[in-house]
């Protein structure tokens, strides 16, 4: 056998896999086998993969893969130097013994380092793989650390896979390299796409693959290249048509996994069909029917849909008509439920939440709309909004759970709650407030709009980060079961981007009310380990976040106004300086604190030194204008405000002693760093800026 370099191809035929995991079945499956080959030195250098999948198959291209891998140094490690000698120097029984077990003599044997001690060891040649011994293992192990939750069996093997596997190719090159994985053979024979291709395939080289399969097979077997021709066709039908699709990404993928050779058709379904809320149809197409729903510019549905077919005809009608005819009874349900529902107003909906637990240790979900109601009154009360409103939306905002609409498609909860209130006639703040509680449903999710909608919406989202606090379901490492991080994350948005001047302390405190067990200070943590984590995404830096936040601030919503100031001062030239200062303030106070120093109700008093009394004056004086600043919300106005203090500072410690002998002076001294400390850190910890 020559060590010929070549590209290998590893595919694995199968029945229909599952369309939401194919790219990721795929992707791991190559990269693993990839890893295998590469670690034992089977790849060259340049040697790339390349990824296939569709949905009867995964397969992975790999080229410059060599036929047997070369020869590699290994050095095996013996007994450590001190224990392989003895006192006179010559070899002991334990390194006798390891040179013959290795098969050398002792003067053959190397001395190697661990870093903690010297030992001897042997340099030996291992003898490098060879790809027709090892493939089949290296694809089965592979195959074994897919992220696969349940396996299937078939015939009557052994073998388990995430579907039926009906055909394995291994070819390096031109030749075939044999071997058994999920107990089918290796071969260079594959299939085509179920009706246009040809069933048999023969793949006569690797490199052949991509090219043979779409001439003879019509099958496009590169995920990434038929995800783009089916976004290429979308787009182009709907300019066609003068539409948009919406948000159609999502689906993209799950239907590139669907089909081997695609096509899109238009299709369309009765207008009359628009009188039901457009979500609910366009939910019905996109998850049900997998079809993409056309839009006006205004972004109002129109009663056409894409359809992405496995199939290229001449005359498209039979597929056109056949999914107009599916889709029509699937629209006729959502209007049903739309219909019936109507026929109950929401608030006679209200009491059955009895009947639905949302916690065995926190009752059920009337219990929890009645803390929300409450919640969300205090809320709009502190807003100066009307509170009667927010607690009839808060009243009514999880009414809709219990609709035949919401039943069958859950992600409609507070939509149809909407659009059920506004059929009430409940006022629009309610109904807006109904559908915007939850949100934001997801990061970079839209926010409520309104007081009384981000009252409701608040409280919805404390009440369960409080609840569930208190009977010890905290998130832990990465597993968040009820979504609190985002729950907190979503309280942070709602306060800081609409700017809510609410205090996070009393809202804890009142979240926390209907619960005894724990502390709202558990919770501020929690949400403030979400807005830490929000700041540096918005651009501030760790220094910045710490400075600000460790105020304590209460109030969210100015923060990123603080955080703008500080940056702004970091940038003045004064600022370096004024931050070691603090720095240098705060250990000067710590240290006399904790000699027991008295200075807490000490004033500056009499000053002897012409430096001491410069810079109290300058601090009494800056302290006066920076006060009113910092008032009337000019956060940048009042630290820049500072930048005068420098030159008095740097003089005060160059020439004044702070602990001296004489108490009163040495109080009066103490008295004047902690005056100046408290005027210019009202906004953030300038010390924490100094590094």
């Amino acid at each position: 056998m020559g060590n010929t370099e070549a590209t290998l191809l590893v595919e694995l035929l199968t029945e229909e896999l599952p369309p939401r995991s194919l790219k990721e079945l795929a992707g791991v499956f190559g990269w693993n086998l990839y890893a295998e080959l590469k670690r034992d030195n089977f790849i060259a250098d340049d040697g790339a993969a390349s990824i296939f999948a569709t949905p009867r198959r995964i397969a992975v291209s790999i080229s410059n893969v060599r036929e047997v891998a070369p020869d590699s140094e290994v050095v095996v490690k013996g007994p450590p130097v001190k224990a392989g000698l003895d006192a006179s120097g010559n070899p002991s029984k334990a390194l006798l013994g390891f040179a013959r077990k290795r098969g050398v003599a002792v003067d053959q044997l190397i001395r190697v380092s661990d870093g903690k001690q010297e030992m001897f060891a042997h340099r030996d040649l291992a003898k490098g793989g060879r790809l027709d011994t090892d493939l089949e293992l290296k694809v089965e192990e592979a195959l074994r650390r897919l992220p696969v939750p349940k396996m299937m069996r078939w015939g009557s093997g052994d073998a388990q896979f995430v579907r039926p596997v009906h055909g394995l190719v291994m070819l390096h090159g031109t030749r075939r390299v044999p071997g058994t994985v999920l107990g089918v053979k290796s071969g260079n024979s594959t299939r085509g796409h179920r009706f246009m291709g040809e069933s048999h395939i023969s793949i006569t080289n690797a490199d052949a693959y991509v090219a043979t399969l779409l001439e003879q097979g019509m099958v496009v077997a590169d995920f990434s290249r038929r995800k783009s021709e089916i976004d290429r066709q979308l787009l182009a039908q709907a300019r066609h048509h003068g539409a948009g699709l919406g948000e159609y990404q999502p689906l993209l993928d799950e239907v590139t996994a669907l089909v081997e050779h695609p096509n899109v058709y238009v299709g369309g379904f009765d207008p009359a069909f628009l009188d039901i809320p457009q979500e609910c149809l366009i939910l019905t197409m996109r998850q049900n029917q997998k079809y993409f729903p056309l839009f006006d510019a205004g972004g109002r549905l129109l009663p056409k849909f894409l359809i992405v077919s496995n199939m290229k005809i001449a005359d498209p009608s039979h597929i056109i008509g056949g999914n107009q005819r599916v889709v029509r009874p699937r629209l006729e349900d959502a209007r049903f439920f739309y219909n019936q529902d109507r026929k109950v107003r929401l608030e006679a909906r209200v009491p059955l939440l009895e009947k639905v637990i949302y916690h065995n240790k926190l009752g059920n979900q009337l219990q929890r709309v009645e803390r929300i109601q409450l919640l969300a009154g205090k809320i709009a009360r502190a807003l100066k909004c009307d509170a009667g409103l927010a607690e009839r939306a808060a009243w009514l905002a999880k009414a809709d759970l219990l609709t035949g609409m919401v039943g069958e498609f859950p992600e409609l909860q507070g939509t149809m709650g909407r659009y059920y209130a506004a059929h009430d006639e409940e006022p629009a703040a309610v109904a807006n407030a109904i559908e915007a509680h939850y949100l934001p449903r997801f990061a970079g999710d839209k926010l409520p709009e309104g007081p009384i909608a981000c009252a409701v919406a608040l409280a919805d989202k404390l009440d369960a980060i409080a609840g569930l606090f208190s009977i010890g379901q905290q998130p832990t490492g990465d597993k968040d079961p009820f979504g609190l991080r985002r729950a907190a994350l979503g309280v942070v948005r709602i306060l800081v981007e609409n700017r809510l001047h609410l205090s996070l302390t009393e809202l804890a405190k009142a979240a926390f009310e209907p619960f005894k067990s724990k502390a709202p200070v558990e919770l501020i943590q929690f949400v403030y380990d979400r807005f830490t984590g929000y700041l540096k995404e918005q651009g501030f830096s760790t220094l910045q976040v710490d400075a600000v936040l460790s105020k304590g601030p209460v109030n969210l919503g100015v923060v990123p106004q603080q955080l703008d100031a500080v940056k702004a001062f970091q940038a003045l030239p004064e600022a370096e300086s004024l931050a070691a200062a603090n720095k240098r303030i705060v250990n000067i106070l710590k240290q006399a604190e904790a000699k027991g120093e008295s200075f807490a109700n000490a004033e500056p008093g009499e000053l002897k030194e012409p430096a001491e009394r410069a810079l109290h004056e300058a601090v009494r004086s800056t302290s006066e204008k920076a006060k009113i600043l910092y008032e009337k919300g000019d956060y940048t106005g009042y630290l820049m405000s500072f930048s005068v203090l420098k030159a008095p500072v740097d003089t005060f410690f160059e020439k004044v002693m702070v602990m001296v002998e004489d108490d009163k002076l040495r109080h009066g001294r103490l008295a004047l760093l902690r005056d100046l400390r408290e005027a210019m850190n009202r906004v953030a910890d300038l010390s924490r800026l100094a590094t």
